[in-house]
């Protein structure tokens, strides 16, 4: 006899239940934005900030009900309340709505200052990663030697990936969907940025610029390889969060460690190449410690890049701090 809907839905957590304020969803909407905001950057990761917002299990688990038969069931059947209360359809499209307005309105600023004053944006990117390290890591409840060895590992792997050289790559179609899907699996992982992975495929300026120029089929084709990326590593990461949490919260704290690498403020180019519109963008760059000194005064450089840091330090722990008040008020009403 085959298993009803309403049994195997039992089973599952209802997220979207907890929410019935216009309240809770625009804080849902601002986790939205701050994840959006990071990923556009290539070495911040969205993940790491919907990790800190204590929404990162919530968000993995409802992606991951979109590839779950019983959803598919209850859609098959019309049960359309059911399928919307599976997948915790208003959480979801309300943290989509902020993502996309962080990029649509941050990608110009955010491209300008890259271009423009790359110490100071990477300085708050610094801090800001560097926060969301001294956070995340107490959630390991017991550092044992497997976790320490799990920590290790995330670090050493991603201090790897962000080393690599970027390499020119097709625009066909067929890559465009490639690279969204592999982006967001990165994207969502805390410490892995979806953006830098963009850069290693050559992609980064690319979707940059489709943003800005409102290039509709680029972005859409970017987007269908990123929904189906994003539904089956959602699988991956929801199994290894219920069965092995604490190990995998220790690997994530290393990538994030591990990314630290990218996110230096200071670096030197060593090589460069031409894009395909004949602009020279650098290849390869080397982090280096500045100067105290330049020509005998102090370098207020680095008082900018201190201040810039300690900026995103600060924003990091004041949105921690909101989180925290925001759940500990839904816990005490529930």
């Amino acid at each position: 006899m085959e298993t009803s809907v309403v049994k195997t839905v039992d089973k599952t957590p209802a997220y979207g239940q907890r929410r019935k304020r216009l309240q809770d969803y625009l804080g849902v909407y601002a986790s939205g934005f701050a994840m959006g905001s990071a990923d556009v950057v290539p070495g911040v990761s969205g993940g790491t900030i919907a990790f800190i917002l204590g929404i990162y299990e919530e968000l993995i688990g409802s992606i991951r009900m979109i590839g779950q038969p019983v959803f598919w069931r209850a859609l098959l059947q019309l049960q359309w309340r059911e399928a919307i209360r599976l997948i915790n359809l208003a959480f979801l499209l309300t943290l989509l709505a902020g993502i996309a307005t962080a990029i649509i309105l941050l990608a110009p600023g955010i491209e300008w200052m890259l271009v423009n004053q790359p110490v100071i944006i990477w300085s708050f990117f610094f801090g800001l990663v560097l926060a969301s390290i001294i956070l995340v890591a107490p959630r390991v409840k017991v550092w044992s030697t497997g976790r320490w060895v799990a920590l290790a590992a995330g670090l050493i792997g991603a201090y790897w990936l962000v080393g690599l050289t970027p390499v020119q790559t097709p625009e066909d179609w067929w890559f465009l969907m490639l690279s969204g899907a592999v982006a967001i699996c990165a994207m969502i992982l805390p410490g892995i940025s979806g953006s830098f992975i963009l850069v290693l495929l050559g992609k980064y300026h690319f979707f940059i610029n489709a943003v800005n120029q409102r290039d509709l089929v680029s972005i859409g084709l970017g987007g269908v390889g990123a929904a189906i990326g994003l539904v089956s590593f959602a699988q991956v990461l929801s199994w290894l969060f219920r069965r092995y949490h604490d190990l995998t919260v220790a690997a994530l704290t290393g990538l994030m460690i591990g990314s630290l690498r990218k996110v230096w403020p200071w670096k030197e180019t060593v090589a460069t190449m031409l894009d395909r519109h004949g602009e020279e963008v650098p290849l390869l760059q080397r982090n280096f410690v500045p100067p105290f000194f330049v020509e005998g005064s102090f370098n207020t450089e680095i008082v900018f890049a201190l201040a810039a840091a300690l900026l995103g330090v600060a924003i990091v722990l004041v949105v921690e701090r909101i989180a925290m008040a925001r759940n500990s008020e839904g816990k005490h009403e529930a």
